[in-house]
């Protein structure tokens, strides 16, 4: 059967360099695109490109069947820090968005769905310093409450339906690629577009705040690895955790001074409370045993290569 991709959510952060790995891995006939937002440039000269509301089951269903679509990479939500702003549309937009494209899989039998977790599903009463696999879910959050729930309708639709679902507890992610996009997260991404604007940053988050991360680059690849993996390889039936580096503001500031003047000031504000209930690493054992993950970048090579992707005119400020 050909491999027919449907991307929900396409112009994010994930979507953004998950998009492009696709269509190079299948395609650009192959892998359809679609979002709320207008298409980034990429995105409209990559391939085709539908405005598409997850809310809207009906046009999602006629957009599957009409495209012949045989996986689904459900992207569109409502993250962490936005999401506190608006629980109750968040909540919506995360919940009924993923059950509706649950059951236009169900209904229409799409072979593959794909759907992000993240350890916002972890909290004060999970392990602090760092979580297995079946660690106890205690999210505070809004959005770590809908990634905990979504796991489990994953293992629902799944046992029950025989779909094959498949998901990541995805750590805080830095792309070069896309801009900040609501999450707790963020300022690993802000603060390299920030120094290079203007040699400083302030920060949301305190110093020592230590969280796990990962580089866009091993998000994107561990996402086609678990794509790609024997179904009866797999042990895991709400989400993997997968695991790359843990690092302070601090870090990352010292790190990015090693090429470039920067000064960086600190001015927690709501963000720190999330970032405070998350788990200081992550343990992806499993993973690492199931479908053979392992991280390819650490701290230094992700300043390096992100420093190395930015445009012409950023990269003056390298030394």
């Amino acid at each position: 059967m050909k491999t027919k991709i449907l991307v929900t959510g396409a112009c994010g952060q994930i979507g953004t360099e998950l998009v492009k790995a696709l269509r190079k891995a299948h395609g650009w006939k192959n892998v359809i695109t679609s979002d709320l937002y207008p298409a980034t440039e990429g995105m409209q000269q990559g391939g085709l490109y539908l405005s598409l509301d997850v809310l809207n089951k009906k046009k999602l269903g006629y957009l599957v069947e009409q495209t012949g679509t045989t996986q689904i990479y459900h992207l569109a939500a409502s993250l962490s820090a936005i999401a506190e702003k608006n629980p109750v549309a968040a909540w919506e937009l995360n919940m009924r968005g993923l059950l509706n494209v649950l059951e236009i899989a169900r209904e229409k039998n799409v072979a593959q769905v794909f759907w992000p977790s993240s350890i916002a599903v972890f909290g004060p009463d999970s392990m602090p310093s760092v979580c297995f696999q079946n660690s106890k879910a205690d999210p505070l959050t809004v959005y770590g409450i809908s990634k905990m729930a979504g796991e489990y309708w994953c293992r629902y639709y799944k046992r029950n339906f025989g779909l094959d679902v498949r998901s990541l507890r995805y750590p805080g992610l830095v792309s070069h690629s896309a801009p900040a996009g609501g999450g707790t997260t963020d300022y690993a991404v802000d603060i390299f577009h920030q120094a290079i604007a203007k040699g400083s940053y302030t920060c949301f988050l305190k110093e020592n705040t230590c969280l796990p991360m990962m580089y866009m680059p091993d998000a994107v690849r561990a996402t086609l690895e678990l794509m790609a993996a024997p179904i009866e390889n797999l042990s895991v039936d709400t989400s993997y955790n997968i695991s790359a580096m843990n690092f302070t503001p601090a870090e990352l500031a010292a790190e990015l001074k090693k090429h470039m003047e920067l000064k960086v000031n600190y001015a927690p504000d709501s963000r720190q409370q999330i970032a405070d209930s998350w788990p200081l690493s992550i343990n992806d054992r499993q993973a690492q045993q199931d479908w053979g993950w392992q991280p390819h970048y650490d701290l230094a090579g992700m300043v390096k290569d992100m420093l190395g992707h930015l445009t012409f005119k950023e990269a003056v400020w390298l030394k």
